[in-house]
Formats: C-alpha cells, structure tokens, sequence
C-alpha cells in the first residue's frame, strides 16, 4: 500500500549542513547619492571684505532656501542684507524665524553676496548713557549750590543717593530686562 523510503546518510548530512555558509559571496551595497545644492557666499562686514568666502547648501522643500540663522549665529551678525561690492548695500534678508532659511529662494551654483550687521555689545550704550548722565549730573551740580527742598521731599530711602546712581540701574536693568527676553524668545522656538 505504501512504501516507507530510507533517507541516505548522504541526504542526512545535507540537512545537517547550514543553508548559508560563511563563505557567501560579498554583498553589494547600493547606495544613491543625490548632489546637494548650494551656493557660494562672498560675506562682508559693514561693506567691508569680504571677509569670508563659503558654500553653504539650500535647504527647504524645494531644496532653494538659504540657511540665513546659521549665518547670523556663526559671524554674531544680527541682521543680514543683499549686496553688490560696487552700489553697496541692498535690503535685508528675511528669513522664517521657525526654521531659519529665507523666504526668497536661490539656485543652484550661484554666487551670493550677503552684508552683515554686527550685534550690538551691553557695554557700548551702557557706555554712552552713563556718560551722558554723568556730564547731566556734574552741570546740575554746578549750576545749583543747594539741593532744591522738593528733591528733600521725595528722599524715600532716608540716605542719599545721587539719582545718576538711581537712572543707571535703572537703565541696566530695563537693557538686561529685554536682552533675558529675546534669549527666552529664542529658546521657546
């Protein structure tokens, strides 16, 4: 009725022997490499330069927005302008501030000249209003020879403190007030 077949040692150890051997042909590694586009950035400095000279790739859906925040953020500029080295500065650059790239889009393979705008230092107009209220205080001081009584009349404190003292801090602490938030602005995006 039916026939029972023996299974030869020979087919016996084929089963035994692994599928895939360690002596397998190398395997081909496909890769596609797709050619990034960029730009060439002649950057100047106050129409001064340039003063460096880079390829910076385009980013965006379309692969045509320049990366405008990295710029600002590795030169310390705080704004950035279109510009020819012979007419001088064009308008400024405006760039999506949730990404950074700019709104105007580039091709690939051109040169683009860019201007920046340094960022202002705390100690510059610090610098200027203490000066401009001190020279206010010393001409107050010489053209008076005796406080006034309503000056008197307002000493909260009960000590003395000469009100250039009192618009300085004030001053320092109304620039610290705006720079901590524009630094928290920047964090929250």
């Amino acid at each position: 009725m039916g026939e029972i077949e023996e299974e030869s040692p020979a087919s016996a150890a084929d089963e035994s022997t692994p599928l895939l051997s360690d002596q397998s042909p190398p395997k081909r590694s496909r890769s596609v490499r797709t050619k990034v586009p960029e730009v060439e950035v002649h950057l100047y400095k106050h129409g001064k330069g340039p003063i460096d000279v880079f390829r910076s790739g385009l980013g965006g859906w379309d692969q045509d927005q320049l990366e405008v925040r990295d710029i600002l953020e590795k030169y310390g500029f705080k704004s950035v302008y279109a510009f020819t080295p012979g007419q001088g500065r064009g308008a400024p650059i405006r760039f999506n501030p949730k990404n950074g790239r700019s709104l105007l889009s580039y091709k690939d393979g051109s040169v683009v000249c860019i201007d920046g705008q340094v960022k202002d230092t705390l100690i510059k107009p610090i610098t200027r209003i203490i000066t401009g209220v001190t020279v206010i205080t010393i001409l107050i001081v010489l053209a008076m020879k005796e406080t006034p009584d309503w000056v008197k009349k307002f000493n909260f404190s009960g000590g003395r403190f000469p009100p250039w003292i009192l618009a300085c801090v004030v001053i320092v602490f109304t620039r610290m007030r705006k720079r901590t938030r524009d630094f928290l602005e920047k964090r929250r995006q």
